[in-house]
């Protein structure tokens, strides 16, 4: 993965090859940026933690921002959740929309789970999908549909627990990258990384229990030769 501009490896001493190597490391493994270190000390390449963090910090929001203008397409119907995250003792709010496929649309860190935050985070995913879709699938969340006569008139939404597992499941890997990185540390961060992490490890992700183990490794290069 290269970033648009060229100048946006100026001044680095490492190509931009090994920089993209790293973030893709971080964003799709369940790795701490010591281990990516070793990683690299193995292949004979000498950089620090230190100097990973800063290019996943750098890099990693711009590549899963090129991975979703290279998206294909994005379904009409969404799955929306949210789920409980802790940072210093205090509660928030990971609020995540997803497509039809699996695709992640958005996410987004809050305090409430209120009608507000309800409405900001519908104003978010249409701003950043730019059409208008035809249906939200939530849970039973009552804020989900006093938001939605407000900001989503004319979307069907369909509400039911079972119905939204979609949304719900994809969960897990942020959970496992959470305990990897002995929780995140500010909403700033959290936010940062979860916004880049989907993308990019969904990109390397393919739905491999609904393919043929030829079309699964097809997929796969194709993806890689993408990033």
């Amino acid at each position: 993965m290269t970033t648009n501009s060229p100048n946006s490896y100026k001044g680095y001493r490492f190509p931009a090859e090994i920089i993209s190597h790293c973030v893709w490391l971080y964003y799709t493994f369940p790795l701490s940026y010591r281990d990516i270190e070793k990683m690299m000390l193995f292949r004979g390449i000498e950089v620090t933690y230190e100097t990973i963090r800063e290019w996943c910090q750098k890099f990693g929001q711009q590549y899963a921002n090129q991975l979703r203008r290279k998206r294909s397409y994005t379904t009409d119907k969404w799955h929306l959740d949210e789920v409980v995250v802790t940072l210093k003792k205090q509660q928030y709010y990971l609020w995540r929309a997803v497509d039809s496929e699996g695709n992640v649309l958005d996410v987004l860190l809050q305090r409430h789970r209120d009608t507000k935050a309800a409405k900001r985070f519908f104003r978010k995913l249409l701003k950043k999908q730019g059409f208008v879709l035809r249906v939200i699938m939530t849970d039973k969340l009552k804020s989900y549909e006093a938001a939605r006569k407000q900001v989503l008139k004319r979307v069907e939404h369909r509400q039911h627990k079972g119905l939204n597992n979609r949304a719900e499941n994809l969960y897990r890997p942020t959970r496992v990258q959470e305990r990897r990185m002995q929780r995140f540390k500010s909403p700033g961060q959290a936010q940062r990384f979860l916004s880049a992490f989907g993308p990019i490890r969904d990109h390397f992700h393919p739905k491999q229990h609904e393919l043929s183990a030829k079309r699964y490794r097809e997929q796969l290069r194709q993806r890689f030769e993408d990033w």
